[in-house]
């Protein structure tokens, strides 16, 4: 501005520049709101709340309070006496554990500091499963876990949503499957339901029978390295030189170390193949073992023959009688011929002696 100027005054027009004015906010929108903020916080508790001011407890006279008794809440209310005691117990089992005022220190209308609403479930029962034969089994098995009873309850009256959390969570899942292993141990038709489940379904069948084979190979390897003993492809059993113990508890501490869960197939198969050749060889190394062998691998084939020979029958040989029978046994009577006459040969024939 220049000197001797008048200064100049500007008018702006607020309508100009200002925001629109916000509509009044609904008394009814904002009851709502801090209706759902005590509801968000609190959960199911606001409505024990409701039940535990309102209802009046057992054995208190209705001149003594303004409350009314469970089955007259539950006509106000629109609901089921049996709806409203549940609420009611659940409170009364909060109150007992200190985190909520008892009943008789609360009057209708009365507000007072509510548990997190995660803590609900704890308390709470959706059925009154917890004085049957099944609830109570399940009540001391919880308390034996070093739960609360409640919980355990809650969720044996909501499979689907046990279900859900299995289908959703892998450590659910494995959760479950400890616990279903436990309880298969203690019910044989539970374990022949199981079995039956898996020959039907083919992946699990086909999973059974691959873990089957990797724990047989896991347990041959573990007889070697505990009893310190082989058993030879010809079925003989002769202690395993200090080497071979050694290498097999070699594979096991490796087995031994994975994490759970983690596959041992490839483990157990490599141990298994390394065990069994060690094994040939042992023999191999070993000219009299080596003999031995030999022989135990001919009287076991010789027995097998005589047996099978044993089993054939000829009284109704008339009925099926063909040329080429009669030409396979004068064959095999040759080729017995040919045994005898190796064994003669060798000059060891006891009989001769």
């Amino acid at each position: 501005m220049l000197a001797g100027e008048s200064p100049v005054t500007l008018v702006i027009d607020p309508s100009e520049t200002s925001a629109p004015a916000a509509p009044p906010l609904s008394d009814l929108v904002a009851r709502d709101a801090r209706a759902f903020g005590g509801y968000a916080r609190a959960g199911s508790w606001a409505f024990a709340l409701l039940v535990a001011r309102s209802v009046r407890p057992g054995g208190q006279a209705a001149a003594e309070t303004p409350k009314v008794s469970a089955k007259e809440f539950a006509q106000l209310a629109d609901c089921s006496p049996e709806r409203v005691m549940r609420y009611y117990k659940a409170w009364d089992r909060a109150a007992d554990d200190g985190m909520v005022p008892h009943f008789e220190a609360l009057q209708p209308g009365q507000d007072v500091e509510l548990p997190d609403a995660d803590v609900w479930l704890s308390y709470y029962v959706s059925r009154n499963s917890a004085t049957s034969e099944r609830g109570t089994a399940i009540a001391e098995a919880a308390e034996a876990e070093g739960i609360r009873p409640t919980k355990a309850l809650e969720v044996a009256e909501n499979p689907t949503a046990l279900r859900a959390a299995i289908l959703a969570d892998p450590s659910t899942a494995r959760a479950a499957r400890a616990a279903l292993l436990d309880r298969v141990r203690e019910d044989p038709e539970l374990q022949a339901e199981l079995a039956r489940d898996v020959v039907r379904t083919d992946d699990l069948k086909k999973a059974v029978a691959t873990e089957s084979r990797s724990a047989d190979r896991i347990g041959y390897v573990r007889q070697i390295a505990e009893s310190g003993q082989i058993r030879t492809p010809a079925g003989q059993t002769v202690d395993a030189p200090v080497e071979l113990r050694e290498e097999a508890e070699r594979h096991l501490s490796l087995i031994d170390e994975l994490e759970d869960g983690e596959d041992t197939g490839g483990w157990a198969a490599e141990a298994y193949d390394t065990m069994k050749s060690l094994v040939v060889e042992t023999v191999e190394a070993d000219p009299e073992l080596r003999v031995q062998e030999r022989r135990t691998k001919f009287y076991s084939s010789l027995q097998k023959a005589t047996k099978a020979f044993e089993e054939l029958t000829f009284d109704d040989a008339q009925d099926f009688y063909e040329d080429d029978m009669v030409e396979r046994l004068e064959e095999l009577q040759q080729a017995i011929g040919g045994c005898l006459a190796a064994l003669r040969g060798t000059g060891r024939n006891p009989s001769q002696e």
